[in-house]
């Protein structure tokens, strides 16, 4: 390894020369590069030594400014020594900076991402959830993973950062960690926000991420068509295990419940509201008020599976990874040919819903979102309900045109 050069020496500026008074500047220069600053000193030119660079003779003036340049020179060799224990590549400008205090708090990337990652697991349990933050902190170690192998050292400075990095991280994640585009997409995003964060708050002078664009290429969720479901509704299975994960998918599709928060449906969350059954609750992932009436299919499987109640919850204790590896089965063994979750269960139920000419609003209240933006992504807007709609304008087109003939 070459040996780092560092000097600080200090000069007069002859053009800004006033009434023979001088302004004294100082020059940090580093490995090559070269960063200048005011000392906030004036002399009178003829008290400066060029050669010496600090005032001449032994007179209060002069021992009062040297005095003055011996400690400016100490600070900037301490933030020069500070910045070298901790980044692998140092610059007059990052020296000069940290001694007039723009830099003071710059922050490195990994130790911002931790202070991200502190101040999100504080909001879990209110507006955020664990799962979130567990996402947060794999993207985390991903950068540091990153940096330990392509720059050989634990962290970096900000400063540092360059639109490159983050084309390389993407280049990493798919080379070396065999990520799928959508999962780069969101661990990139991750990282942006961080550098953003610090950039709107001061902490670096410049966003540059900022112009970094990649497309998260989502493939279309999953869901069942009508058809589909009526076939898995009336498959009849020999394996009893295979009926029970059938039958709380297809209350999925009817209720739009999630899988943990129809694991967690207790028997206090279905009232009675003018004669009917209602499942009135809050969403575990957001903590967000729903509701969606009981029709007669979920409380058919209700009451089959009464039996298997515990306590107040509805099902008993079911567990996901279990139930996923047997809907796999189910619907393989009904010969469709989809990658179907529980997850897609809410899917289909959006889709459904739509395709009956219910209101984006109302689909929306009972997938408990917060914002009808996410509804338009999980409900697909079918080319049935499209045909219908755009039948249902036309007639009405021509009824209000019916009176009028081309000429």
């Amino acid at each position: 390894m070459s040996r780092s050069t560092f000097k600080v020496l200090f000069y007069v500026n002859g053009s800004k020369e006033k009434d023979g008074i001088v302004p004294i500047m100082g020059r940090v220069t580093i490995n090559g590069t070269v960063s200048q600053f005011s000392c906030k000193q004036s002399i009178p030119k003829t008290l400066w030594d060029v050669k010496g660079n600090k005032a001449k003779g032994k007179g209060k003036e002069a021992r009062e400014i040297n005095l003055t340049l011996d400690n400016i020179k100490a600070q900037i060799i301490k933030h020069y020594q500070r910045i070298s224990d901790r980044e692998a590549f140092v610059t007059a400008e990052m020296v000069r900076n940290a001694y007039q205090g723009i830099g003071s708090e710059y922050e490195t990337l990994i130790k911002a991402f931790d202070k991200d990652c502190a101040n999100f697991l504080k909001r879990v349990g209110k507006d955020r959830t664990i799962g979130t933050y567990k996402v947060m902190v794999r993207a985390r170690n991903y950068v540091a993973a990153f940096i330990k192998a392509f720059y050989k050292r634990n962290d970096m400075s900000m400063l540092e950062l360059t639109p490159d990095f983050i084309k390389e991280f993407a280049a990493y994640l798919t080379t070396e960690r065999n990520l799928k585009n959508a999962t780069i997409w969101l661990n990139c995003m991750w990282l942006k926000g961080v550098v953003m964060r610090a950039h709107y708050n001061g902490l670096i002078p410049r966003n540059p991420f900022a112009q970094f664009h990649i497309s998260p290429n989502v493939k279309e969720r999953e869901y069942l068509t009508e058809d589909e479901i009526r076939t898995v509704m009336t498959h009849e299975f020999e394996n009893l295990s295979l009926a029970f994960v059938r039958d709380l998918f297809v209350f999925a599709c009817f209720t739009a419940l999630s899988f943990v928060d129809m694991k967690e449906l207790t028997t206090d969350e279905i009232v009675e509201i003018n004669g009917e059954k209602w499942i009135i609750g809050k969403r575990h992932k957001t903590d967000v008020p729903f509701q969606v009436k009981l029709l007669d299919i979920p409380l058919q499987i209700i009451e089959r599976y009464k039996h298997l109640s515990k306590g107040k919850l509805v099902f008993g204790e079911i567990n996901y990874w279990t139930m996923c590896k047997q809907l796999k089965k189910v619907i393989k063994e009904c010969g469709i040919e989809k990658q179907i979750s529980y997850h897609c269960a809410r899917h289909t139920f959006g889709t459904l819903a739509l395709t009956k000419g219910m209101p984006i609003e109302s689909v929306s209240r009972v997938l408990g979102h917060t914002n009808i933006v996410t509804t338009q992504i999980y409900a697909k807007i079918t080319t049935q309900k499209l045909d219908n709609d755009l039948t249902m304008f036309g007639n009405k087109l021509n009824k209000a045109f019916n009176d009028v003939s081309m000429t």
